[in-house]
């Protein structure tokens, strides 16, 4: 049975509508309006995001991190003439902190259930994640809002102020480097930051524990020279080989908190990692 069979089976039997109907608009010619109207129903009024898009939030408010979760699934359907992109902006506007960015969580999560990591002071700051990815797919997009600008300046100062960052903030800092317009800016703090970013990458394919993979920075082929072809091939080839379990996909590699979120984060993983092995040729279509 081939990856996409597998995958597809995994789907019917535990991912969400939305994670479904991704995979049947990529790889079975499916309706990308489907996506689009189950998406709809995880936007609040305020034009945030939540509604547990991001598992980990299983509360129904808006918090940042689900835009830029609904961002990427608008990002693989090309669908940012969406207006919910618009009335996501507004809502971050809405949220953004004295400095520019938007804060890594708000406060009100301590009123919803949520993944213990999840904590925040009472007037949090901007921060990188995930301003940094939010922007940079804004501008991948051509979206022009007036949100954008005043982040993207706050995402030049935090980035020029890196130093050592974590894994979750390299990743971010990586997309937004990979995406931002200014060429010769981001190339310079990329050649800046690339060891510290490479630092935080595990390149081991098939090491243990709550680790980052090189195709976890380079989803797809990245402007960025951060990765050589020899390094990411193993990786590929560890998503074709690794061993998929009908019971649990490819699994996650942090801590399954509550229970529902090993499958709502395994039909995402699948996904993620179908569209990766498609950007690099290794599925047909």
């Amino acid at each position: 049975m081939d990856v996409l069979t597998r995958a597809e089976t995994y789907l019917q039997l535990h991912g969400r509508l939305i994670d479904r109907l991704r995979f049947e608009a990529l790889f079975r010619g499916g309706s990308r309006d489907r996506v689009l109207d189950v998406l709809r129903c995880y936007q609040n009024a305020d034009g945030g995001f939540g509604n547990a898009l991001e598992p980990d939030l299983r509360g129904a408010g808006s918090q940042p991190e689900p835009v830029e979760v609904a961002f990427w699934i608008l990002d693989e359907l090309d669908a940012f003439d969406s207006p919910m992109v618009a009335a996501a902006c507004d809502y971050l506007a809405s949220i953004t902190a004295p400095d520019g960015g938007v804060p890594f969580v708000l406060p009100s999560v301590r009123d919803q259930p949520a993944a213990p990591w999840w904590q925040t002071d009472d007037d949090p700051p901007g921060h990188l994640i995930p301003t940094a990815s939010i922007a940079g797919l804004l501008h991948k997009h051509g979206v022009t809002h007036p949100w954008l600008a005043p982040a993207t300046e706050f995402c030049w100062s935090r980035i020029a102020a890196l130093k050592e960052p974590e894994a979750y903030e390299a990743l971010a800092v990586t997309t937004f480097l990979n995406l931002a317009p200014d060429r010769e800016r981001a190339e310079a703090e990329f050649d800046r930051l690339r060891e510290a970013i490479l630092a935080t990458v595990t390149l081991e394919p098939h090491a243990p524990g709550h680790v980052h993979y090189p195709l976890d920075f380079a989803p797809a082929p990245l402007r960025l020279p951060l990765f050589s072809q020899e390094v990411l091939d193993p990786h590929l080839d560890a998503y074709l080989e690794t061993r998929f379990e009908e019971e649990s996909g490819w699994g996650i590699n942090w801590q399954a908190w509550t229970p529902v979120i090993t499958h709502e984060w395994g039909g995402y993983i699948v996904m993620h990692r179908l569209r990766t092995l498609r950007a690099y040729g290794r599925l047909p279509g």
